[in-house]
């Protein structure tokens, strides 16, 4: 019988399974599940793919549209076909026992080892697909290449050994007889006919390979779940051609409802897209009026964008997406920041963007280890007691004058944390969220599927997984390549980090995605090195990229185009008249100190210390009103501060705050988001403020101070943090939000403290030294000095020259003194060893792929292939207990420690918004009483979780952990000792 018999009623035998429902004793057809996976890719392709991604699949198959999508149909429909062999259709007796006699006769003996249904499907489509036409030769042959797609859309790419477990005479082996190898022709035969993938392709490039991968590996996902093939289990169709014109009818809903479906965006005015705006700067405008035209000519490319803080690089990389979506086929964009909290405030820049459009629903999605509880993003938001409750409160309601309601002071009687969720409200001035963009609660929830939605925030090393060698990396890959990718803060990664990110943009350029780099102090070394990676996976030599500069001038931006690697920058007129506009003046000053903990609270702090030099800066803030940040280097350092201050500090509890990494989460988060409602371009800014934070407060957050002292630290991190100092200098100019004391021709100004040494030379405590490596503090306080320890800045004309002596990559303080020059090769050795760390885990380039199963050769789960050097943190869950002897989260009581094997998701969220992340070592000689509960044991975001628990009445009760101390303060935090 031929393929249109067998798709009619009754044309061929449909009693082999793939799926069984023990509960209903009833079994769903394997060619149906075959026939779904096909109609979901096909859907896929539609809807899903952008026209780039279809582009390169093609150009890789060397086949038009229509057959590239029929193609990945058809393989995405093979990877089931494994399943058609004796050792697995045995696994359900009641199954196997409706199988055709034919069937059963022909099975053979059936092994007692478990099939590996990947492998299987893999050995079977290399025989299939070669009988199919598809040539057959070395790893990079069609038939090859085909087969190792169709077993990597189970998580990795296996390697097919031609002459051994793929040869036909090793599958009969253990495929059964004639008649399960002629049924298995039939299927594949069949799916092939109804997806009408009546080409061979002559070629198969490794990018058309990794993205066919991930649309059958998203396919399978989708038609694998139970709510998609049970209804049609119990009423099966008639037939295959039946069946598969209904499966393509429920693929279109199972797609949609996934929220998969690309949007376009309708066109909308520059003021309306970014409605904070009255127009666009000189930058955002030459960007809009060059770019264009460059994209329309030459296709798609990476552009850089070097500008001071503060000034529009956020709109201006928005505006880079639209003009590439609209000139190089990508739909959407994926935004990449450094951390969990410059990814908040990324996610809601770019939900606003999106909502500004009025799409009638387009879910952005925020993706990091703990977007769940993002109150924002989810939706809900912990509800605390009020003032004067019975354990006190965190949230004080100020009442004086205009100032604003909700300001987070310290609490007397104990934070306690979130008693329920509710609704959170929009913000005062803030524009409600609304319906059409929302945190998906489906299929978008899950961590690897939420960078697969059109529009999404992401920590970069959510990204930096596509290039590791861990199961699904190919789907983050194909989330990825379908927008475009915005790195901000790109400058701000280690070297080991560095080279993962420098491995995916040569990735991401070799399938036509476009880029965008943000930074305010990259080194142009940096820049050009990013660029040429990039370029180098669009196809050009690096020798010659290696030779060319493509550091864009500073202000201004860069395109290089991936057609030929031709630099194209800002006009000169426009770059001009762009650091003209956002020209203002900035004043540094090095402090010299000696630095000191403060150790007991009421310890008497001498004139020359760090603590009494920071009392002094922010003194008059204290005194006479505005707003100040002082940036201390650890967290211990900012506990030691904020206690200090709070001795002498005459105003109101609020407005001395504490801000860094080791509060309770939702203590940390509720702080953060009044800060940038507080002190952001619309707030209600506060007639006093003083926050002592630790790096917390220091990128890609849109906030304005009136003072800034801060701890020594890089040049880099230093004019970073100092952008947040004026910001909004021009945009406020007599508009008397600047304390009394700002009078006219006043200068901001940064003091940075140095710690000396009893020699007189700068002394960097040994816990600064695991936040930035010594030798750029020691070259940044050798900078400072060589400018008299006064140095006038005009920013941003000043910025950049100052970023290369110390961190370019031929600074002048390099050979300064004999401690540079050892503290600089100690560094570089860090640096190459770091390298060399990360190296061992990339996935080779594109370029360098013979056989697919090399972008898994090494076998590492999520957990082992780190995105950072160094053990990862631990989780610590501060809990009470009562005098019943009951945990809970709350010194009151009042919200005991769930002790269920299924707590809920909101019990869930609630448990993990009290936890404070912590180094491992902290941690690591925990005892029982650590433990949560037994029960946990097998939740996947419980288990690992280290109790920190206190008698609730016992304010000063340490736990111990071996020699290092650890307690829960309500009002400073975690605060950890050690004993020697």
């Amino acid at each position: 019988m031929g393929v249109v018999e067998d798709a009619r009623h009754r044309g061929i035998d449909v009693r082999a399974w793939a799926e069984f429902d023990a509960a209903m004793w009833t079994s769903y057809s394997l060619l149906f599940r075959m026939l779904d996976d096909a109609a979901v890719a096909a859907v896929l392709w539609d809807r899903f793919l952008s026209s780039s991604q279809r582009a390169v699949i093609a150009e890789g198959l060397g086949v038009g549209i229509e057959q590239a999508r029929s193609l990945t149909a058809l393989l995405a429909g093979l990877r089931e076909l494994g399943k058609l062999v004796p050792g697995f259709q045995r696994r359900e007796r009641g199954a196997w026992d409706r199988l055709g006699e034919d069937l059963l006769a022909g099975a053979g003996r059936i092994s007692p080892v478990p099939v590996e249904v990947d492998r299987s499907s893999m050995h079977v489509a290399f025989g299939v697909l070669g009988a199919f036409g598809f040539a057959v030769g070395g790893n990079s042959s069609p038939a090859v290449r085909c087969a190792q797609v169709v077993g990597g859309m189970g998580g990795r790419f296996l390697q097919v050994d031609v002459d051994g477990g793929a040869a036909a005479r090793r599958v009969s082996a253990t495929g059964g007889g004639a008649a399960w190898r002629e049924l298995r022709a039939r299927y594949a035969a069949l799916v092939r006919y109804l997806v009408g993938a009546v080409v061979v392709p002559e070629r198969v490039s490794v990018q058309a390979a990794v993205l066919m991968t991930g649309v059958g590996m998203l396919a399978g996902r989708l038609s694998g779940q139970r709510g998609h093939w049970q209804d049609a289990a119990h009423m099966p169709a008639f037939g295959a051609a039946e069946h598969f014109a209904d499966a393509r009818a429920r693929a279109v809903e199972v797609v949609g409802e996934a929220e998969l479906d690309r949007v376009d965006l309708e066109p909308v005015p520059f003021t309306t897209a970014h409605p904070h705006l009255a127009g666009p700067n000189d930058l955002q405008a030459s960007l809009m009026a060059q770019l264009p035209g460059l994209v329309g000519e030459y296709g798609v490319g990476i552009t850089v964008i070097a500008d001071g803080t503060g000034s529009g690089k956020s709109v201006g990389a928005l505006e880079v997406g639209r003009i590439c979506n609209g000139g190089c086929g990508t739909a959407g964009v994926a935004w990449l920041m450094p951390t969990t909290a410059t990814t908040d405030a990324a996610w809601e820049t770019l939900a606003a963007y999106v909502r500004a459009h009025r799409p009638e629903r387009v879910p952005v999605t925020l993706v990091h280890n703990h977007s769940r509880l993002n109150a924002a993003y989810t939706g809900t938001r912990p509800a605390a007691e009020a003032a004067g409750g019975p354990a006190g409160a965190l949230t004080a309601l100020m009442t004086d004058g205009n100032r604003p309601v909700g300001i987070p002071v310290p609490a007397q009687g104990g934070a306690t944390g979130p008693e329920h969720e509710a609704r959170e409200p929009a913000e005062p001035g803030e524009e409600a969220a609304g319906p059409e963009v929302t945190a998906p609660e489906g299929f978008l929830s899950g961590q690897d599927a939420a960078l697969l939605a059109q529009f999404c925030a992401a920590t970069v090393d959510q990204a930096q997984m596509a290039v590791l060698p861990v199961q699904f990396s190919v789907l983050r890959l194909l989330a990825l390549s379908g927008k475009t990718v915005v790195v901000d803060e790109a400058h701000a990664l280690t070297p080991y980090s560095h080279l993962q990110l420098l491995r995916l943009l040569g990735w991401l350029g070799s399938l036509r995605t476009p880029v965008v780099l943000l930074s305010a102090t990259m080194p142009s070394s940096t820049s050009s090195a990013m660029v040429a990676a990039y370029l180098a996976g669009a196809g050009h030599e690096p020798a010659r990229l290696a030779a060319t500069d493509y550091a864009p001038t500073y202000p201004g931006w860069l395109f290089a185009d991936a057609a030929t690697a031709t630099a194209h920058r800002i006009q000169e007129a426009a770059r001009k008249r762009h650091a003209l506009a956002h020209r203002r003046p900035l004043r540094v000053t090095m402090r010299a100190v000696t630095y000191r903990r403060l150790g007991d609270a009421g310890r008497a702090v001498d004139a020359g210390e760090r603590l009494a030099a920071v009392g002094q800066s922010v003194g008059r803030a204290a005194r006479e009103g505005g707003c100040a940040v002082v940036g201390c280097a650890t967290v211990a350092d900012s506990q030691d501060t904020y206690q200090y201050l709070r001795r002498s500090w005459t105003g109101d509890p609020g407005e001395l705050m504490l801000l860094h990494a080791r509060l309770p989460g939702w203590v940390r988060e509720q702080r953060t988001r009044f800060v940038r409602r507080m002190l952001g371009p619309a707030g209600p800014r506060p007639d006093r403020l003083v926050v002592v934070a630790t790096s917390i407060l220091d990128t890609s957050l849109d906030i304005d101070v009136d003072m800034m002292v801060s701890d020594l630290a890089s040049i880099a991190r230093l004019l970073q943090r100092a952008g947040r100092l004026a910001r909004f200098h021009r945009s406020w100019q007599d508009t008397g939000r600047r304390p009394p004391w700002w009078g006219p021709g006043h200068v901001p100004h940064l003091t940075v403290l140095q710690p000396l040494g009893a020699a007189g030379a700068t002394a960097v405590p040994a816990e600064w030294r695991t936040v930035e490596p010594a030798f750029l503090l020691h070259a940044t306080a050798a900078l400072l000095e060589a400018k008299n320890r006064d140095l006038q800045l005009d920013v941003p004309g000043d910025v950049q020259d100052l970023v290369e002596q110390v961190h370019g990559e031929h600074s002048p303080f390099a050979d300064e003194t004999a401690t540079l020059r050892r503290l600089l090769a100690g560094h570089l050795q860090r640096t190459m060893a770091e390298e060399h760390l990360s190296a061992v885990h990339l996935i080779p380039p594109h370029e360098r792929v013979s056989a697919l199963a090399d972008l898994h050769r090494q076998y590492l789960t999520a957990g082992q292939a780190a995105t950072r050097l160094g053990t990862p943190p631990r989780r610590l869950l501060p809990c009470y207990l009562t005098a019943a002897g009951e945990r809970a989260l709350d010194r009151a009581g009042t919200q005991p420690l769930p002790d269920q094997k299924h707590p809920s998701p909101a019990q869930v969220r609630r448990i993990l918004q009290h936890t404070v992340p912590v180094p491992a070592a902290w941690v690591a000689r925990r005892g029982p009483q650590h433990r949560p509960p037994a029960s946990w044991d097998q939740h996947p975001l419980l288990a690992d979780l280290v109790l920190l628990p206190a008698p609730a009445r016992d304010r000063a009760h340490t736990e111990h952990y071996g020699r290092h101390l650890l307690r829960m303060d309500d009002e400073l935090g975690l605060i950890h000792d050690q004993v020697n």
